[in-house]
């Protein structure tokens, strides 16, 4: 690996201060000529990981080794660029780090970028590099991509390796990638994904109307418009207006914020009760709860997870999609109040979640804007089947 001399211009405050130099690839592959950047919570070989916290950064040792989905990008000719920003721990999808700044959201400057995959989507959406390695445990691929205006997807629980990146929720993690065209999305998605695939033809698209009548106005409004505009290409032959074995929107939330509490405290408790380092506002109180969340309060919400799994599976089987908003509510103002993005994060999660908990995968495509501000259409797509969800998503690109 060659590192280049060169300085990239960091315009929306994106890149960590201990990101890596600048890394071209000696390889010669389907991503040659492509630029990107790593979520930091994925190694690099002699570079230290921060996961969005100084504390843990000075606490622990460079990388022995560099991540599996980062070698796959330099083998396949892509040049990394750096390391970016992330919301402390990965525990929030607002994208504003109180340590390292908030990356900024190049189509809407006023408003948070979404995160925790904050800087990366903030890299692609700026242009400063063609795609983004992120990830995503309950919407934080989706979320930011859906923010900035990109295309953004969470694969199939397991497509994609996470060998070298740090955990936050055994159940739901994965990782994930950003592009602002589909064409680029789809090359990285050929190099990334794995070999469980399960390709089929689309034949049935469903709308899930219960998601668009709980989502803000300001989202249904513009993707209604959208589907029933000339601009969309394809019909509906579904509408699910409820779910199905009585799963409600906010019991699927719960079920989602216990298990990930217990499994995030699981993994950094130890180190957090040792080193009493400082967090950031809402990650602290989030942490604080996390604490008390029992293996039982798991254990129960685990039988909800299984539930929307095998609810979701009847829902989407081979050869359906689903659309969905991605998000409940447009992106917040900066430097909103933490007390009141409580309610804000939880009408987004509530939604979010259904693909966390059901394990299946979902993208994020860009097909509108509410004066101006994006607005993306979520495909919910069936377990393994990626690489058709993105091909359909390629058949539409606006």
């Amino acid at each position: 690996m060659n590192r280049l001399n060169q300085e990239i211009n960091d315009t929306v405050n994106c890149f960590v201060p201990h990101s890596p130099p600048v890394m071209r690839s000696t390889e010669k592959g389907s991503l040659s000529g492509l630029t990107f950047t790593v979520k930091d919570l994925y190694n690099i070989e002699g570079y230290k990981t921060g996961n969005g916290s100084p504390a843990w950064l000075e606490t622990h040792e460079v990388s022995k080794d560099t991540a599996d989905l980062v070698k796959l990008c330099l083998g396949a000719g892509a040049d990394m660029l750096g390391k970016v920003i992330c919301d402390e721990f990965f525990y929030s999808f607002i994208g504003e780090n109180a340590h390292y700044g908030t990356p900024i959201n190049s189509l809407a400057a006023d408003r948070i970028p979404g995160g925790s995959s904050s800087g990366s989507a903030a890299s692609v959406a700026a242009g400063i590099c063609d795609f983004s390695l992120g990830s995503d445990t309950g919407g934080s691929v989706r979320i930011p991509a859906a923010f900035c205006g990109i295309y953004g997807l969470r694969p199939t629980f397991g497509r994609v390796s996470l060998k070298g990146g740090t955990a936050m929720s055994s159940s739901f993690d994965t990782a994930g990638w950003f592009a602002r065209d589909i064409d680029t999305f789809k090359k990285v998605g050929k190099e990334l994904l794995n070999k469980d695939t399960v390709s089929s033809e689309i034949n049935n698209i469903k709308l899930g109307q219960f998601a668009f009548d709980f989502v803000d106005d300001e989202i249904s409004d513009p993707l209604q418009k959208w589907l029933n505009s000339p601009s969309c290409n394809f019909e509906f032959t579904e509408f699910v207006g409820a779910l199905p074995d009585k799963i409600i929107l906010d019991d699927a939330r719960e079920a989602f914020r216990i298990i990930q509490a217990n499994e995030i405290w699981d993994l950094f408790g130890p180190w957090i009760e040792k080193t009493d380092p400082i967090f950031g506002p809402g990650v602290k109180e989030r942490m604080n709860i996390a604490k008390t969340v029992s293996n039982s309060d798991k254990e129960e919400k685990l039988d909800y997870k299984v539930r929307i799994k095998n609810a979701f599976n009847a829902l989407v089987p081979k050869g359906s999609i689903m659309a969905l908003p991605v998000t409940a509510s447009l992106p917040a103002k900066l430097n909103t109040d933490p007390a009141k993005l409580n309610s804000y994060r939880a009408k987004t999660l509530s939604i979010i979640c259904l693909a966390s908990l059901a394990g299946l995968p979902q993208i994020s495509i860009p097909v509108t804007n509410t004066n101006g501000i994006p607005v993306s259409l979520g495909l919910l797509g069936w377990e393994g089947g990626d690489e058709s969800l993105i091909e359909f998503a390629e058949s539409i690109a606006v």
